[in-house]
């Protein structure tokens, strides 16, 4: 009996699996298989994670696209004795 089939309709997971099947001797397939296994893992440990550690992670990335300098102070929407303008 022959293995199940698995098609993926993408040209840039196709250029990645032959390039690395190229630079691993390792067949297709079980290229993809240990890929599924890391992403799987890789979900199981974040899910086990506590909700801090999460946010902390989330917040760290939005800080990347902020630019240097920038602060949250909002001063220009008070006026010297700290009321709205």
């Amino acid at each position: 009996m022959s293995e199940p089939q698995l098609s993926i309709r993408s040209a840039k997971a196709k250029e990645l699996a032959h390039a690395l099947a190229r630079r691993t001797g390792m067949p297709m397939s079980k290229l993809v298989e240990r890929a599924l296994e890391r992403y799987d893992n890789e979900l199981r440990q974040q899910s086990a994670r506590a909700p801090i550690d999460v946010l902390s992670d989330l917040m760290a990335e939005g800080r990347h696209a902020v630019p240097a300098g920038t602060t949250s102070a909002h001063d220009d929407f008070y006026d010297e004795n700290g009321l709205p303008r």
